[in-house]
């Protein structure tokens, strides 16, 4: 059976469902907007969740993939900042396992594999992709990279991609839900931008010469 965790909202006990074992550090919080328990990903995060709770994230240049078991609903959400990590040229993605999941194929392989041990099938995996904003104006277009990485990772995988939110200049909100497949997303466009750049501008610098297995601090 599984544990459970019970927080008080506004007077108001709520219990939810523990996270699986190696998610203790993300972040999660009772939204009563949603009546659901939400977990909280920041730069080079993921999260797989079996029960009824949504992921959220912020994006800038940055790229999430919303993955799901179809048939199971069991599902979750990465959030990276880099296309791959090119330290050795000779590694196919995936197996670099002591990389951080900054880096878009060891994301990808992590958060799919977490899925697949939970009992999720891949031939019952959908897809929807979100981010990869130029909002790093003076800087390479790391979300152009991002999308083109993102998509060609989808394509030699062979993983069919319901949907995409992907470019343009602003940032993005997402809201997944994978017990129902539900992804939301909202552009920000006014004063969320500018912070949501800068963020990335400090982290980018950091990861450069942080070691690929440290785990690093965005705020």
């Amino acid at each position: 059976m599984n544990a459970h965790k019970s927080i008080s909202h506004h007077n108001k006990n709520v219990t939810f469902e523990k996270s699986l074992p190696h998610f203790d550090h993300i972040g999660r919080h009772f939204d009563p907007r949603e009546s659901k328990v939400v977990a909280k990903l920041l730069p080079g995060d993921y999260y797989v969740t079996l029960g009824d709770e949504m992921v959220f994230t912020v994006l800038g240049s940055c790229v999430s993939a919303c993955v799901r078991d179809r048939v199971l609903g069991i599902g979750g959400m990465n959030h990276f900042m880099l296309p791959e990590d090119a330290s050795d040229s000779s590694r196919t993605w995936g197996t670099s396992a002591s990389a951080a999941t900054r880096y878009g194929n060891v994301a990808m392989e992590m958060l799919i594999n977490d899925i697949l041990k939970q009992g999720g099938r891949r031939e019952q995996l959908e897809f929807k992709l979100v981010g990869g904003g130029r909002v790093l104006d003076a800087m390479t277009d790391i979300g152009a990279r991002n999308i083109e990485f993102v998509r060609s990772y989808m394509k030699q995988e062979g993983f069919r991609v319901l949907g995409e939110d992907l470019g343009g200049e602003h940032p993005r909100k997402v809201m997944f839900h994978p017990q129902s497949g539900n992804a939301r997303v909202k552009k920000l466009t006014r004063t969320k931008p500018a912070e949501i750049a800068e963020r990335e501008r400090k982290y980018s610098k950091r990861i450069e010469s942080a070691p690929t297995s440290g785990d690093i601090e965005l705020f």
